[in-house]
């Protein structure tokens, strides 16, 4: 299949929609690459705190010598912060990263589809949702792609690219491209629950949540077997807890609903915990206790 518009390709400004721990870890790959970000969110103190962050990371990589104060300053500077939608009408190419809630994607790609010019290729942050679906709410499903990053953006290496079903290939090549352009490796997967990453892993953290529920071993001693045993550089249990177990629990249910199969059923444990506010890192609790902020 292939587009029905010329995609744009020069791109010079990325519109990236959601300013959380994802959408600003995604603005600073982007502004460390030489390109303009436009970051939207709804809520002005949501956008500050997005700015401090960024202006942090790109602190600590000058620190590392990665680049100077200039080069941070002038970076900085591509950095648009806004809380209008239509805004994004200046992106060359949009990058989602919002709640992990179908509904909620469904309905900003729908608006999106208005805002964005003709020629732009719309991308979501998904970690588990289907591509196709999401795509089918605009009227360029051709030009709708996943660009699956990880946490800590700016760290990891990994992007999954993608295709829905009306997915062209001149948007894979495309989006491939552009996550090459932001330091990244690029690995293209079909749309699948859950994709490769967070099929695997979700299911690594569920089967954790089910050893410690049936008192196979404590919380320490699961993840101290897997970093020994299989060389992990966490365990199964924190790394629920750096990821968010709420995200984990919306993953298995994705798997679940969407596989069919009985294996993927979320862990009571796991549904007890979200129910209670234990979210791991970013509520303070979780598997084991942090200190928040």
């Amino acid at each position: 299949m292939t587009s029905e518009v010329a995609l744009r390709t020069d791109i010079k400004v990325i519109g990236v929609v959601g300013a959380g721990t994802m959408g600003h870890g995604i603005a600073q790959v982007v502004l460390q690459s030489g390109m303009q970000v436009l970051l939207h969110d709804l809520e002005e103190v949501i956008l500050k705190r997005a700015r401090e962050h960024i202006a942090a990371g790109l602190a600590k990589r000058v620190r590392r010598g990665k680049f100077g104060e200039d080069e941070k300053a002038e970076m900085l500077k591509g950095l648009t912060l806004t809380i209008t939608p239509s805004d994004l009408s200046a992106a060359d190419f949009v990058i989602e990263a919002v709640t992990e809630d179908l509904a909620v994607k469904r309905t900003l790609f729908q608006h999106l589809d208005r805002i964005a010019r003709p020629e732009v290729i719309l991308a979501t942050n998904t970690s588990s949702l289907p591509i196709t679906k999401i795509a089918s709410t605009t009227s360029r499903p051709s030009q709708v792609i996943g660009m699956h990053f990880f946490n800590p953006v700016p760290l990891m290496a990994l992007v999954e690219v993608i295709r829905g079903l009306a997915t062209a290939d001149e948007t894979v090549t495309a989006t491939r491209q552009l996550a090459e352009r932001l330091g990244k490796t690029p690995v293209e997967v079909r749309d699948s629950p859950g994709f490769i990453s967070s099929r695997i892993l979700a299911s690594m953290v569920n089967e954790a949540c089910y050893l410690l529920m049936e008192g196979v071993g404590t919380a320490e001693a699961i993840d101290t077997v897997m970093k020994l045993g299989a060389n992990h550089p966490m365990g199964p249990l924190a790394l629920g807890d750096l990821i968010g177990l709420d995200v984990c629990l919306a993953v298995m249910r994705t798997l679940y609903e969407g596989i069919g199969d009985p294996k993927y059923r979320p862990c009571p444990l796991l549904v007890q915990m979200v129910d209670a506010g234990y979210l791991g890192r970013k509520s303070g609790r979780g598997f084991y206790t942090y200190e928040k902020g």
